[in-house]
Order: C-alpha cells, then sequence, then structure tokens
C-alpha cells in the first residue's frame, strides 16, 4: 500500500512541474561565439546570428535557441555569419563545439586558418603528393599518415571549390 502512495504522490508532483518549451530561433536573437585555438581568441562572446559547423555527425547549424549539445568536429569550415550579414568563413582541424544554455556556443580547434589563405592550386598540388605517398611503398606509418593528409586536403579542396 505504501509503495501506491509513493507513486501517487510522485505522479501529483510530476504533474505540478512546469516544462520550459524550446521554440524558434527569433530574428532579434543572438548566439555568443567564442572560436578559440591555444594561441589565439578569433571571437570572444561575440554576437553572431548563425555558425555553420562540420561535426562528426553531420554538417550542422546553430543558431540562437538551439538545444544544449556537445558536437565533436571533423577537418572542415566554420562558417560564421555575423549580425550584419557577413559570412567568414575558417578551415578548422578537429576540436569540439560546446552549445551551452543561453544561447553561448564555444568551439575549441588545435589550428584554423581563414578559407581565403588557401590556394586551390596549392591544395590540389599537396594532395597529389599526399596520394603518391600513399599508394608507395613507404612504411605503413608513413602510408597512414599521408592518408590522413590526403583526406584533410580534399576536405579543403572541396571547400575552396564552392
Amino acid at each position: 500500500m505504501s509503495s501506491l502512495r509513493l507513486l501517487t504522490s510522485a505522479a501529483r508532483r510530476a504533474s505540478s512541474i512546469t516544462i520550459g518549451r524550446r521554440g524558434y530561433a527569433e530574428v532579434n536573437d543572438k548566439l555568443k561565439l567564442s572560436l578559440v585555438l591555444p594561441h589565439q581568441a578569433i571571437f570572444t562572446s561575440t554576437d553572431v546570428v548563425q555558425v555553420n559547423i562540420a561535426a562528426e555527425a553531420g554538417d550542422m547549424g546553430i543558431l540562437a535557441n538551439h538545444v544544449p549539445s556537445i558536437e565533436v568536429l571533423r577537418p572542415g569550415v566554420v562558417e560564421v555569419i555575423e549580425t550584419t550579414g557577413a559570412s567568414k568563413k575558417w578551415f578548422t582541424s578537429s576540436g569540439f563545439a560546446t552549445v551551452h544554455p543561453n544561447n553561448k556556443l564555444t568551439i575549441n580547434v588545435v589550428e584554423a586558418a581563414p578559407l581565403e589563405d588557401f590556394s586551390l592550386e596549392a591544395v590540389r598540388t599537396n594532395l597529389v603528393e599526399a596520394l603518391k605517398v600513399a599508394s608507395g611503398s613507404g612504411s605503413e606509418a608513413d602510408k597512414t599518415e599521408a592518408r590522413i593528409e590526403a583526406d584533410v586536403y580534399e576536405t579543403l579542396q572541396h571547400a575552396l571549390a564552392k
């Protein structure tokens, strides 16, 4: 009988709890972005409209009121859409993106460079060289390293071709 009273009491308490509803981002809602490298902060709690990231689970766009989450980043482009409507793109190495409550986003990466700093021709040349090493007769460690390098160059080449 005491089990029934416990369940009834818990059910009454659960029905009296109000749960906040998540909604769509309003036009005026901003996201506070911090994009940080070990040696430099590119953004520090800067208001932005949207951030697009290359997550391991797939590409995703983050707006204000996004559900809190932690995403592992793969090498790829982080695009920041500023409040002025301007878009800035960085090619980043792997890292983490953490969406915090209250419209905060922290992105921690080891390396990042503006996408415009890369030359498509140089990337293509380096990709060919990495593929030669990956398919060559070197050590397994050299081949594996070259394959990783080639994967990054292929991703970078794709980003530059857009």
